[in-house]
């Protein structure tokens, strides 16, 4: 019995003491010549966090930031017109350029992306790696000639064609300067802003259509004086993972003096990673 009026006597005494010297990360119970401290650890563990998060910004080691704050890597679909110098779809001595929009696409697929922050994760440039895959669709069944000194064309007068593109696909890599609203690229705002270089690494003619009541497809792999660079002024805008984008090619579509300068105009939906 004695044993029990003891245990009970301490326990009360514990909790008395406890709320008489509690403090705010700290509980001291005073037992005689025994005094025992309980440390409240949480709130040390969310500045750990907080700092980690903010040393992330800076050094973008985390891929928690260090890769989802860009806007780049992801799917882009759009059409594609041919602009001349002026600015304007009419090519009066080569109507062979006037393209057909609703068939002249392009697909960007980018699959590697990275953002050098400036100002946290608000503002930085970004840079990466992608694919373009682009379209030049005739309006008529032209058939080009590369071997002279300038590219010339004539309608073909015994086959008749569904589809006749001239393919193109490059390697690319952008530089541009990004806002972004969010610590995410799936939530928030954002815009950015710069140049898209690349190189071509395939070309070919592809042609479908019909002859004497029969179908046909052939695709004839070459070079057609297509320019093997390609420098285009470009922007992109959106909210998550969706948004729009526009570029406009600085260099023309075909190697310089084989034609008229071909800018190429294009513009579509984007879809981030």
């Amino acid at each position: 019995m004695k044993n029990k009026i003891t245990f009970a006597a301490l326990v009360f005494t514990s909790t008395f003491f406890a709320q008489e010297k509690k403090e705010s990360d700290t509980t001291r119970i005073n037992m005689g010549e025994v005094e025992i401290l309980l440390i409240d650890h949480s709130k040390d563990k969310k500045e750990e966090k907080e700092t980690k998060d903010t040393l992330t910004y800076v050094t973008g080691k985390d891929n928690k930031f260090g890769r989802k704050e860009a806007h780049w890597a992801g799917v882009d679909f759009g059409f594609r017109t041919m602009l001349n110098d002026n600015f304007t779809p009419d090519f009066e001595n080569n109507v062979f350029l006037e393209n057909n929009i609703a068939q002249s696409m392009v697909w960007n697929i980018n699959f590697l992306e990275r953002k050098f922050p400036i100002i946290q994760h608000h503002l930085g440039f970004t840079t990466g790696l992608g694919f373009s895959f682009t379209q030049f669709a005739f309006n008529n069944n032209y058939i080009i000639n590369t071997t002279g000194p300038e590219i010339t064309a004539a309608v073909d007068p015994i086959y008749t064609y569904s589809k006749n593109k001239l393919n193109a696909t490059y390697l690319t890599l952008p530089l541009l300067l990004e806002f972004c609203s969010s610590n995410y690229e799936d939530e928030g705002f954002y815009f950015n802003a710069g140049v898209v270089g690349g190189v071509k690494i395939y070309s070919r003619i592809h042609r479908e259509g019909s002859f004497d009541g029969k179908t046909f497809d052939e695709s004839v792999k070459g070079d057609y004086e297509i320019n093997p660079f390609i420098l285009n002024s470009a922007a992109r805008i959106g909210y998550k993972g969706l948004g729009l984008f526009v570029d406009y090619s600085l260099l023309s579509y075909f190697k310089p003096n084989k034609t008229d300068n071909v800018h190429p105009l294009a513009f579509g939906l984007s879809l981030n990673f």
